[in-house]
Order: C-alpha cells, then structure tokens, then sequence
C-alpha cells in the first residue's frame, strides 16, 4: 500500500525499471545522448569553445524535440517514475551546461511533459532523492532473499565517474540496509499496541537492535570516503544536482509553455535531491519522536519541506506512522522500566551518532573543498555573508547543527 517492502525497505523490490516504451523512446536517446557526451557544466572552470559547442548542439537539439502525450503513461506509477527520471536528468543537463550568465528558460517540448508527469505523481518538476537513488538502482536477492548492499549498480549518472556511483550507492546502501529497521519498527508499534509488561521487556530487546543497526547505517555513511574522492565530488557532481534555490548564482527556472495548460502550476521552490528527502531517515525522527517539524520563522521546517520530494506513499506512510494514538515515546516515558529507558536511549543517541557522521562527511565533501575553492577563486557565495548552501536549498551548517541538536534533545532522563 505504502510501497514499502520487507527486504528492500523504500526502494522497489524489483529495482529500477530498465527504459520506456518505444513511444517515449526519444526521451531515453535524448539522455544517452547527453550522457555519452560527456557533457560539461557551464559554469566548470577552464570550460573549452568545442566543449561549449557540443552542450549548445545538444541543447538545440532539446528545443527541436517532439512533445509526447504522457496520457498512456497516467496508469501506470512504474512508467511515470521513469519518465520523471528521465526528463529530469534531461532537464539538470539542459539547465546546468548553460553558461552561467544565461536564462534559463527550460524548452517547452521539456518542460510541458516534465510538469505533467510530476503532477501525475504528485512531485516537483526535477531531480530528487527518489530519482537518483531509490529508482535508479540495480541489485540482486541474495540465497536467503535478502538483497545483497556488495552488488549495487546505479544506472543513470551526469558523469558516469566512479565517485558519482559511489556517492548515489552509499545512500542506497543505507536504504536497503533499512529494511530492517522497518521491521523492527512494525514489531514494536504491535507491542507499543499490547502495553503490558511483557511487551516492555520486548521492546527493550528491539531498541537495543534498532541501535545496533542504526550504528551499521553509519559505517556505510563513512564508507563513501573509500571510492568518493570529495574535490571530484564538489566540482564536478554536486554541481548537476542544484535547484533553483541551491545555487549561488540565483537564476529563476522558467518552463516554457506551462501557460498553455491550465491545469499546471508554475513552481514556488525547487530544491535538488538532497539526503534530507530519505524516507528512511524521517521514518526514524517519527518513530522516535525526535521532532523537527516546527520552525521558530513560522515557516515549515526544512524536513517538513523534503517530505514534499519523497514519492507520495511514502509520505502516506509517514504520515500513517506519525498519527498513531499510541507512540514509542510515549509509552517509553509513561514505564518505570529503567532498561527501557536505557535501551530507547542507546537508540536515539545511535542516531544523534549517524548525524555525527553527517557532520563529518559534509565537512570533508562540501565545507572543505567550498574553503578551498573560495582562496582560489575568491568567488564564493560566503564572501558577502550568505550561508552555504546545500542542494536542498538550506544553511547546510545550521541545517546539521540543529537536526543534530533536535536529536540529543530527545533523550529520555532517568527517573
């Protein structure tokens, strides 16, 4: 119901689906195309004329593509999760090897079916979370049916380099890895549910391997370090996943032709893909009742904001998750059961732990090579004051900082 699943957690059980039927066909050599090409952001430091010139020939060829009908594909979630991939990888490729003083005006032959297909879905018109990691994934079931994290491959990337695998993989990893925190989050809910003292001692036993797999989740955070190299990271992948609110050069993202459909709304944030659109990660906020819904501006939160990037069941199953009568937390505060006190709070602060591991990744992938390509070129966008910002469009310091804080926050006192 929910698109959740036993083994594979958020992503598809099956994996990705390979490519659209031949009526949609040059959507996919579209891609191929860019893909093969090898091109280039234009904003890339040393860009060359021929290099500039293959992106422009691309682009033009864009403009002249055919509007599709997406009406055949309105029956089926597994098509329109495709084409939403595949327009939007198309889209961040037209956008991005742009010059940096362009427009950008995003064809109407684009721009139409993007819009159509991501309002069929109930998602934004570009990248997210979902497309470069959950749906575009390969792996296979193990002998005990378990799908095995040692044999991922990602399909779709802008430069087809070995970090840019590496960096999509590791989120995958933890995803798939998941699954079993899903599970035992559903048998918890059902002793949550029975309240006696029995289930206290369970739940105890629960907490304690939730907290043990929450420590997995962060050795497979810290293991992109391995095959990621973060200057390649910073300069040449992190660059194709900006929204329009994750750039430092602020250019609004015009789709060309939306006037034509009424039923179409012009976009009000576009933020890229961004590891705070991961289900899994908010179903663990929820399920612990670590809170980080509210805003102190009055405005939603950030996370509150990424949940509109997650496909729509699985903000179903947050929501389903988060309105339940009877809580962990609550339940938890409500016993004298000093072990399951322990115990919720040796899973809590496992999570506070991976959000340590967050810290220290974006540090070493985003902090880091953004000092040091400010001594440079001395062009950052903090040398006029404004934050850095992540591909979600947020302070990713303050963003980290305070989920973090949020997290430790939680923790139940002794009685």
């Amino acid at each position: 119901m929910y698109d959740v699943h036993p083994q594979s957690g958020f992503m598809p059980p099956e994996g990705p689906m390979g490519r659209l039927p031949l009526p949609w066909e040059a959507w996919e050599i579209f891609l191929d195309v860019a893909i093969a090409a090898r091109l280039q952001l234009g904003d890339k430091s040393g860009i060359t004329e021929t290099e500039k010139a293959a992106s422009e020939s691309w682009r033009a060829n864009v403009r002249r593509m055919p509007l599709l009908s997406i009406t055949e594909l309105q029956s089926s979630p597994t098509l329109l999760r495709r084409a939403h991939l595949v327009l939007t990888y198309i889209m961040h490729f037209y956008i991005h090897s742009l010059p940096p003083d362009a427009p950008i005006i995003i064809p109407r032959t684009l721009a139409l079916p993007v819009l159509r297909v991501s309002a069929n879905l109930d998602m934004p018109p570009l990248l997210t979370y979902a497309d470069t990691v959950l749906y575009n994934c390969m792996y296979r079931y193990t002998s005990t049916g378990a799908p095995s994290i040692g044999d991922l491959r990602i399909k779709t990337m802008f430069s087809s380099l070995m970090d840019e695998e590496e960096f999509y993989l590791c989120s995958a990893r933890i995803e798939l890895r998941g699954g079993d925190v899903l599970k035992l989050m559903r048998v918890t809910m059902d002793e949550v549910f029975a309240g006696n003292q029995t289930a206290a001692r369970r739940i105890t036993g629960y907490m304690l391997s939730m907290a043990d797999t929450i420590k997995e989740l962060k050795a497979l955070l810290m293991d992109v370090r391995r095959e990621c190299r973060p200057e390649v990271y910073y300069n040449e992948i992190r660059p194709w996943l900006r929204g329009e609110d994750s750039a430092s050069n602020v250019r609004e993202w015009v789709f060309e032709g939306i006037e034509e459909d009424i039923s179409l709304k012009t976009p009000l944030e576009l933020s890229g893909p961004s590891a705070g659109q991961s289900s899994l990660i908010h179903a663990l906020d929820v399920f612990l009742g670590i809170n980080h819904q509210s805003s102190s501006s009055g405005k939603r939160s950030f996370m509150a904001r990424m949940q509109t990037y997650m496909p729509r069941n699985h903000r179903l199953f947050l929501d389903r998750l988060a309105s339940s009568p009877r809580t962990l937390r609550a339940f938890v505060m409500a016993s004298r059961d000093d072990y399951l006190h322990q115990a919720y709070n040796l899973a809590v602060l496992a999570l506070k732990e991976f959000r340590d591991a967050h810290m220290i990744i974006a540090t070493l992938y985003i902090l880091g090579p953004a000092r040091r390509a400010a001594k440079l070129a001395e062009t950052m966008n903090q040398r006029d004051g404004q934050p850095l910002l992540g591909t979600g469009g947020t302070d990713l310091v303050k963003f980290l900082k305070d989920t973090r804080a949020r997290t430790s926050a939680s923790v139940i006192p002794r009685f």
